[in-house]
């Protein structure tokens, strides 16, 4: 079954929403533990973080699998709940999520590395938890950095190709996003439908980041 070129964006569109959802509140959490903490092994998290963004987009696709297929440790426990991943939009979620994650964390753990630590220890001492001066002075002072950072992850997501192939596979009207069906119709030799495709993944993309961008120069501001 052929799918619409709308249809298309709005799945991508969607699965690059959820994903953002996701992944958002772990790279908020995590970039503010590599930001404001040190504690054993940190130069190792850092390095697995920032991984997805150095390795074949593929090989990370791969791993996923090793992981969540039927066979995989983590699939073979979510098959016994009736949880299928593999070839499925969980996937697509799951791909994207992965592939967003290093650039919202180095994103967002900008943003509190900017945050002047005097006004946490200030609330520290006045008696506010820690729990409390992250909701109420840290986070509200990084906001900038978190939406910048969910846009840049919501970019990335949208084009995310290799991990997703692998692990969601092209099935139309289930897994294809906009750049598995660019790349499946390009191989058809269909390419003016690719291009179209492109200009709208194009457009898509330049606006998120044209956003993302907006909000950086008044952060910097």
């Amino acid at each position: 079954m052929e799918q619409s070129a709308a249809s298309i964006a709005l799945f991508s569109a969607a699965m690059g929403v959820v994903s953002t959802l996701l992944c958002l509140p772990v790279g908020v959490w995590v970039a503010h533990a590599l930001a404001r903490r040190s504690f054993p092994g940190k130069s190792l998290a850092e390095t697995l973080v920032m991984l997805p963004l150095v390795l074949p987009p593929v090989a990370t696709g791969f791993v996923l699998l090793q992981l969540f297929g039927v066979d995989g440790p983590l699939g073979r426990t979510l098959t016994a709940l009736g949880v299928q991943v593999v070839f499925t939009w969980k996937a697509v979620v799951l791909s994207m999520a992965v592939m967003s994650l290093p650039l919202v964390v180095m994103t967002v753990r900008a943003g509190f590395e900017q945050v002047d630590a005097r006004y946490e220890q200030i609330a520290a001492t006045l008696g506010a938890s820690a729990t409390r001066v992250f909701w109420t002075i840290t986070l509200p002072l990084a906001g900038r950095s978190v939406l910048a950072g969910a846009t840049l992850g919501f970019a990335r997501a949208l084009g995310e190709f290799g991990a997703t192939i692998v692990l969601a596979g092209g099935i139309p009207g289930q897994t294809q996003t906009l750049a598995v069906a660019i790349f499946n119709l390009n191989e058809a030799g269909r390419e003016d439908d690719a291009t179209r495709l492109l200009l709208v993944s194009a457009f898509i993309s330049f606006v998120a980041l044209f956003l993302a961008n907006q909000v950086q120069r008044r952060r910097a501001r």
